[in-house]
């Protein structure tokens, strides 16, 4: 076990049970224990698309470019990434977007994370970047905003159906064992819209940070316009358990070793529209999206440069970004525009 382990211990005897939320939050933020405060897992414990290729970093930063561009090319603006991992989206879609007259001039690069490991990496790839804890203090200006796989690092809440009421997933310990068990069946008026598409058994989780986040960005964007651009892992509303661990890029036990293990669960993109209201797009396929980018013609063009292991390695990356049995379907994209009929490249 881990010394994170002893404190939750600690807590729960002192307590009882907690959430599967407070779990979460504990084994990734806590200040001096947690995942994230502790280490940088890119490529350690998983992987993401920016580091896979640079492409998705490029064609997101030109799709950024394209909808600064439709709304006028406002002369300051806010380039903002949540959870920007090492800074190599951004400073792919930074280098990528130099040819933009105008791009860089008018954008202010901001990253929201918490990590001191991370900020640290990032400062190296985005020297001029700007940090924040959380959206709140981002300034009030045009907000052009990339979050990959932010939201699905975000502490989850876990009911499982029962009845007309629901059973709320727990952390407890049993001889000195940490596990997971259920509170009584009980009515969850946050949870009465999901009555109708639930059965008994039928598990449905929730991300308690979520609306506020995303209600905060869509308050910015159609107060001063911009966009945003959510990718992740998920899809059209949570039904099953997506609780999950990953270390050394594979799957273990989410309660074995806390502070020690990547701890996610698939996002609810419906969740997400919903609290953006009218200004959500549609969601689309993370393969659909990069497709419409432009990213086989990208790929084509890179590869006329490479041979041998390099262009296997180039082709694979392509693979796996978009082909429905890899990233491309599991994955998926949803973006905030200023108003229902704004366009947003990839999206609408």
């Amino acid at each position: 076990m881990t010394a994170l382990a002893d404190l939750i211990k600690a807590r729960i005897a002192r307590q009882g049970p907690i959430t599967l939320a407070d779990y979460m939050a504990d084994c990734l933020m806590h200040p001096t224990l947690g995942y994230y405060a502790t280490r940088d897992p890119f490529g350690a414990d998983f992987i993401t698309a920016p580091e896979i290729s640079q492409m998705f970093g490029e064609l997101l930063g030109l799709a950024i470019a394209q909808a600064w561009l439709d709304q006028g090319s406002p002369d300051s603006f806010t380039l903002a990434e949540l959870g920007p991992g090492r800074g190599t989206l951004m400073a792919d879609a930074l280098r990528a977007t130099r040819g933009v007259p105008g791009f860089h001039a008018a954008a202010q690069v901001h990253f929201v994370e918490t990590s001191p490991v991370l900020r640290a990496a990032q400062a190296k790839a985005v020297p001029d970047a700007q940090w924040h804890d959380s959206v709140t203090t981002l300034p009030d200006q045009p907000l052009f905003l990339i979050a990959n796989e932010f939201f699905d690092a975000l502490p989850i809440r876990q009911f499982t159906r029962d009845g007309r009421g629901w059973r709320e997933t727990t952390v407890a310990l049993v001889d000195d064992t940490l596990t997971l068990g259920l509170t009584a069946a009980a009515p969850l008026g946050l949870l009465s819209h999901r009555l109708e598409d639930t059965g008994d058994g039928d598990m449905v989780e929730i991300c308690p940070a979520l609306p506020a986040i995303i209600g905060d960005i869509t308050t910015r964007i159609t107060a001063h316009g911009g966009a945003a651009f959510i990718i992740d892992y998920g899809d059209w509303q949570s039904k099953g358990d997506t609780f999950q661990a990953l270390q050394a890029n594979a799957p273990v036990d989410p309660l074995a070793t806390p502070g020690a293990a990547d701890l996610t669960a698939h996002v609810d993109f419906a969740a997400i529209a919903q609290a953006a209201g009218q200004t959500a797009t549609p969601m689309v396929p993370q393969g659909v999206f990069l497709e419409r980018l432009g990213i086989t013609p990208r790929a084509q063009q890179l590869a006329q440069t490479l041979t041998g292991d390099a262009l296997d390695a180039h082709v694979a990356a392509h693979r796996r970004l978009t082909h429905p049995d890899e990233m491309g379907h599991l994955f998926k994209v949803i973006g905030i525009a200023p108003t229902a009929d704004t366009p947003l490249p990839g999206l609408v």
